[in-house]
């Protein structure tokens, strides 16, 4: 049971599915619904055509939030929970939760369509091409969308918290 591709797959996945859906969202138990649900089609579905298993299993994630948009035409909210280490200090511990709102405030003002491609740029690491496929843009709209959202949040955290 130890050596099941499929179970190899989730555990090296999962977690990187579950926060980009949690990023589209804004609803962690959705989130979590919707990242079984994508494992669940995955297990279904899964055959050897597929060149890369992670950037599919986000198209599959995609498609699905997508789905339940349509499906139910509202909008959740977002409750977002960190968890302090003991070894820092609480001066550190405020400034790294004020640097970590600022750059969360920065990235939920962004379009939709911005905020999908930094999530998936930064926080789920795919490459520019892995984007584009999942998304179904082409690689340069992706490198375009990614800098004017970089540069969108930079002007707003500089105007909203003074982060040079």
């Amino acid at each position: 049971m130890k050596d099941d591709p499929f179970r190899q797959l989730y555990e090296s996945c999962s977690r990187e599915i579950y926060l980009y859906l949690l990023s589209l969202t804004k609803d962690s138990r959705l989130a979590e619904d919707l990242m079984q649900d994508t494992f669940l089609k995955a297990l279904l579905s899964l055959d050897d055509s597929h060149a890369n298993l992670k950037a599919w299993l986000y198209t599959v994630a995609r498609n699905l939030f997508y789905d339940h948009v349509r499906r139910n035409k509202r909008e959740s909210s977002l409750e977002v929970e960190q968890a302090a280490d003991a070894s820092v200090g609480p001066d550190e511990l405020l400034m790294e939760k004020l640097r970590n709102e600022a750059l969360r405030d920065a990235i939920m003002r962004l379009d939709p369509i911005k905020r999908e491609v930094i999530v998936l740029q930064y926080f789920s690491g795919l490459s520019v091409k892995e984007i584009a496929e999942v998304m179904r843009i082409s690689n340069e709209n992706v490198r375009v969308i990614s800098f004017r959202a970089k540069k969108e949040m930079k002007r707003f955290m500089e105007e909203e918290y003074e982060v040079q």
